[in-house]
């Protein structure tokens, strides 16, 4: 029997080149798979890397920076195999074994539909709990069903991507995981936060992108137009805008760039409006987080 194929998309600016090219290695290094990758630069092209990138490794020039989910939906029809992964470019795989373990655990569990492993900073920093994406956080090493992921590594079937339309291209930072698990979910599948497989990525902060705020509110706006039944609609956008006044109320600066946009929201168009089945909302209610919050 040959190898599994696996697709790799790493995403890049080309703002970190050693990192880039750590994380290419590790994937390179996995055993019992066989790769097949592309590196895509958004607005910078990967064949001018230095250090220059590895035989067979394949590179795509966007011109223009089109945003994270568009800038992995383009590298995905360059590479075959029936599984993907997802990386950026400061992250990195420490075990050799990890592509086949998550594998099997798709093979395992046919409900499985999307894997974050759990992710830990090389460093030896803590690791922020945003990577843990389930509300009581718990303990990092357990796993369990989620129903939003941290986006730097990403394991999942080409057939699962495809049937959900592939990642939120419109949001161009924030919050497209929330989306692509809620489309696994609609398929009858699980999104699967697994504890006991590790990448890493450097502990930093979301907060250092100057337009963080405002499309974290946008954003939350558009993943209820898009995704959630009418009448789910203001009770999932309502709930967001109290936890966000409750958290930022003492930052004046904060909540003016939030409102903002999440009045841009609701003025603007947030593409294709795919509205999960009353099904998957039950399913998602049983399984801990209905979709209203």
């Amino acid at each position: 029997m040959s190898d599994p194929r696996v697709a790799v998309v790493v995403l890049t600016q080309g703002t970190r080149p050693k990192d880039l090219r750590h994380g290419i290695d590790s994937v390179l290094a996995q055993i019992g798979v066989d790769i097949d990758m592309v590196v895509v630069g958004n607005g910078w092209d990967p064949a001018t890397s230095e250090p220059a990138l590895p035989d067979g490794v394949r590179t795509l020039h966007l011109p223009e920076n089109l945003g994270i989910p568009a800038g992995r939906n383009q590298g995905v029809p360059l590479v075959e195999g029936d599984i993907l992964l997802f990386l950026d470019d400061d992250a990195s795989i420490p075990s050799t074994s990890f592509l086949i373990d998550a594998i099997a655990l798709l093979r395992r569990d046919r409900s499985v539909g999307m894997i974050q492993p759990r992710i830990v900073d090389p460093s030896g920093r803590m690791s922020p709990r945003r990577w843990i994406p389930r509300i009581r956080k718990g303990d990092p090493s357990q796993s369990s069903p989620v129903f939003s992921v941290c986006e730097a590594v990403i394991v999942m079937p080409r057939r699962v991507f495809d049937a959900a339309g592939g990642w939120a291209a419109p949001f161009f930072y924030a919050h497209e995981g929330i989306d692509l698990a809620w489309k696994v979910w609609d398929q009858d599948l699980r999104t699967w936060y697994a504890g006991d497989l590790i990448a890493n990525h450097p502990a930093v902060s979301p907060t250092r992108h100057s337009y963080y705020y405002r499309l974290n509110a946008r954003n939350r706006v558009w993943l209820a137009r898009r995704n959630l039944p009418a009448v789910l609609m203001p009770l999932y956008v309502g709930s967001w805008t109290g936890i966000q006044i409750l958290r930022w109320f003492r930052q004046p600066s904060v909540l003016k760039a939030w409102f903002g946009g999440w009045a841009e929201g609701w003025r603007s168009d947030p593409g294709e409006r795919r509205p999960i089945r009353w099904r998957t909302v039950r399913r998602m209610t049983v399984a801990g987080r209905p979709p209203i919050v």
